[in-house]
């Protein structure tokens, strides 16, 4: 008896051998570039009976119709379907920020869940593509163990990375993201003001609707700037910062308005950080 208890394994996998549970991709699909998505994501979309594709309103298409343009443009043979889940959004009454982000996530975890539910039967593979990579300010990965810690509806699931915005920035200002032997800090732009720029050499700044880059005074950082990277529409900047945010500000401004929708990445420079 004391040996078959020794033999037994600590952990059992209880949906071992069932080849017909549900799978799902997480699918990093770039910036916006559609060049800029990888072999192994164009191979796993091939895979995918069900895209479920969250769309942000009106002034968003585009988010969505890249997607679709996507599955479009590498699916030579489409016999999948297309989900389409209207996001509402984050509830601008509930505070802190942290507790809004929590029941937004709450809101979003028990949509998925149903529609995975209902929409992917057990021996399909399903697949939500994210813009940029999955790992960085996206909230997809969050929602998923979100739904798997309810153990409502049973599924595999495997992220694909994808190139992110920082990549696609460096790229287009043709530049190394850091010097010799320095770190990058990686924030939004609500945590700018808390004095970031001083204590790091290198700020990469997304998520910032409110032009926070306005908050740094030294007149040694310099900044590059970019909109809409790896797409038609994009933009670039880059100087001193306390000379190029009116440009940058304006710039923002006046894309906002023409597209609907902004999507902006940064990095900021503090020349002085650096080690002699």
């Amino acid at each position: 008896m004391a040996d078959d208890a020794a033999r037994r394994p600590l952990v059992v996998d209880l949906y071992e051998g069932n080849v017909n549970m549900r799978k799902l991709y997480i699918i990093g699909i770039g910036p916006g570039n559609p060049e800029q998505i990888t072999i192994q994501a164009i191979k796993a979309m091939n895979q995918v009976d069900v895209f479920f594709v969250t769309t942000k309103g009106e002034g968003k298409n585009d988010l969505t119709q890249f997607r679709k343009e996507l599955c479009e443009r590498y699916i030579p043979e489409p016999s999948y379907r297309t989900i389409e889940i209207v996001d509402l959004g984050r509830d601008r009454t509930i505070h802190p920020y942290a507790s809004r982000v929590e029941a937004w996530h709450q809101q979003r975890a028990l949509t998925y869940e149903e529609l995975i539910k209902n929409e992917l039967r057990e021996d399909e593979c399903g697949a939500f593509l994210v813009w940029g990579d999955p790992s960085l300010y996206d909230s997809t990965l969050r929602i998923i163990d979100q739904i798997i810690s309810r153990g409502q509806v049973h599924f595999d699931y495997e992220v694909i990375p994808g190139i992110t915005s920082i990549q696609a920035l460096a790229a287009s200002h043709k530049i190394t993201l850091n010097g010799v032997g320095e770190s990058i800090h990686i924030a939004t732009g609500r945590q700018l003001s808390t004095g970031l720029v001083s204590n790091f050499e290198n700020v990469i700044v997304m998520l910032d609707g409110k032009c926070s880059f306005k908050s740094v005074l030294d007149k040694d950082v310099e900044i590059y700037w970019g909109a809409y990277l790896g797409t038609d529409k994009e933009i670039i900047l880059s100087g001193k910062l306390t000379e190029t945010l009116e440009s940058i500000e304006m710039a923002r401004g006046t894309a906002r308005e023409k597209n609907g929708w902004m999507m902006d990445t940064y990095l900021l420079r503090n020349p002085s950080m650096r080690q002699p």
